[in-house]
């Protein structure tokens, strides 16, 4: 009898598992795939809206609509056609609510819909080419994804039951970023030191050895975490040559930038104020030091450039001479290869000035007021730029950083890195053998003592 029901209920296994790939081819005739399953673990489905569930396997397409629910101690892989991948984690749902792609098209989209558990993402082309076209939306709050590789998760109680869980010391949740870009018109750009180019919009970060670009007609304003401000004016480049704070030991933080080309007007800040010494711009013609200083400087002629200041000193410093010229605020210096004379007006005073430009510090850079254990979406970011906007603001994250939105909007940072995120077993989408990592059917269980 027992041998019966176990042929019987193979026959049925065999049934589904057809009837789901023969679902699948026929929807697959019927509309445009946009993505596919590249590895499945356990047990999950796809379902379209009216139709039955179809089973997760390898190579099952994946429609514009699919809900997509994975069960406990299982897990899937899938692909974008855009190439987008995410580790759906065990017991989640996602909803493909809009899916839009087509190579050098500027109407790409993708909006996805968490409806519990969470993902590990490493984004394709739609982020990165049209920052703000791609968003994950929760309950809690909407997630935008610029250009980023990145985890998204809904924490119940199951978080603080895996963190407790780890013996290992919680690590701070540090702030990467040298500044973070509050104002942004046109094409603003970054090329870090291995000479990789990426798009920066709002709230995107700049790191130390970063050389930023603006376009023609464009400009934007940075705030650095010790509070020092930049308006970039059209057609710069400008570089972090050198940043280092620690807001608890200001005199020893360092500023050193470079504007190769165009024009900016700076506000010094923490660092100015403790240890002016350790502040310096550089430009083709002159190097800068200040005290307590807001100048311009405008390198948009070759071979030379204005120097002024409207709050503080500076001291300007040609190259090739040892005379120092010293400028009061209303005072200013042009400085060529040839030349030097003193400037009675700015020349611009049509860019805006930063310090009137206003900035929440605690959107972009403050951590603390939010515990590891709280229930609600947790979001951190392994490369590039997320945006995580409740109903009441908008928290800014950059590389390194994780940070949390409740569901009565509040947002923040939590101090140290939570230990289910820090220690997370789930595979990565990018992983060479996901089989051999995937450890999903015990994740919960698994002892950190066994041999490896």
């Amino acid at each position: 009898m027992l041998a019966l029901i176990g042929v019987r209920t193979s026959q049925l296994w065999r049934r589904l598992v057809l009837g789901s790939l023969f679902l699948s081819v026929c929807l697959g005739a019927l509309a445009q795939p946009v993505g596919q399953v590249e590895f499945a673990r356990g047990v999950g489905f796809a379902q379209t809206q009216g139709q039955l569930p179809r089973i997760l396997g390898k190579g099952l397409p994946l429609m514009e609509g699919d809900r997509l629910t994975i069960a406990d101690d299982s897990a899937a892989i899938i692909k974008l056609q855009d190439g987008t991948r995410m580790t759906l984690r065990p017991n989640s749902e996602m909803i493909v609510q809009q899916y839009q792609f087509k190579e050098g098209s500027e109407d790409n989209s993708m909006v996805l819909q968490l409806l519990r558990g969470g993902f590990r993402a490493v984004t394709g082309s739609i982020s990165k080419d049209s920052p703000g076209a791609a968003r994950i939306q929760t309950a809690n709050a909407t997630v935008g994804i610029h250009g980023t590789d990145f985890d998204a998760r809904l924490c119940g109680q199951d978080c603080k039951a895996e963190s407790s869980k780890v013996t290992e010391k919680a690590l701070p949740n540090t702030i990467a970023a040298s500044a973070k870009l509050i104002s942004a018109q046109g094409v603003i750009s970054a090329t870090d030191s291995n000479g990789t180019k990426r798009k920066l919009v709002e709230g995107a970060s700049v790191y130390q050895g970063d050389t930023v670009e603006t376009g023609a007609v464009s400009k934007g304003v940075l705030i650095f975490r010790d509070e020092s401000r930049l308006t970039l004016g059209a057609n710069t480049h400008f570089k972090v040559d050198g940043f280092v704070f620690d807001e608890k030991n200001p005199t020893e933080g360092r500023f050193f930038v470079s504007l190769l080309r165009g024009s900016m007007r700076a506000l010094t800040g923490l660092i100015g104020k403790a240890n002016n010494r350790n502040v310096g711009f550089t430009t083709d013609t002159a190097t800068i030091g200040i005290r307590g200083t807001g100048l311009d400087l405008d390198c948009s002629s070759a071979g030379s450039c204005s120097f002024f200041t409207w709050l503080g000193t500076i001291v300007v410093s040609p190259k090739g001479q040892t005379a120092l010229q010293i400028l009061q605020a209303g005072q200013g210096l042009f400085v060529s290869r040839t030349a030097i004379r003193p400037l009675t007006a700015p020349t611009l005073d049509s860019l805006q000035r930063p310090d009137t430009v206003p900035v929440d510090m605690k959107q972009l850079f403050i951590s603390g007021g939010v515990s590891s254990d709280e229930v609600g979406l947790f979001v951190t970011v392994r490369d590039g730029h997320i945006e995580v906007t409740s109903s009441k603001e908008t928290l800014q994250l950059g590389r390194g950083e994780t940070g949390f939105a409740g569901s009565d909007g509040r947002t923040g940072r939590p101090v140290d890195t939570p230990l289910f995120i820090q220690l997370d077993k789930v595979p990565l989408p990018n992983s060479p053998n996901p089989m051999l990592l995937s450890v999903v059917g015990d994740v919960k269980n698994r002892s950190n003592n066994l041999c490896r």
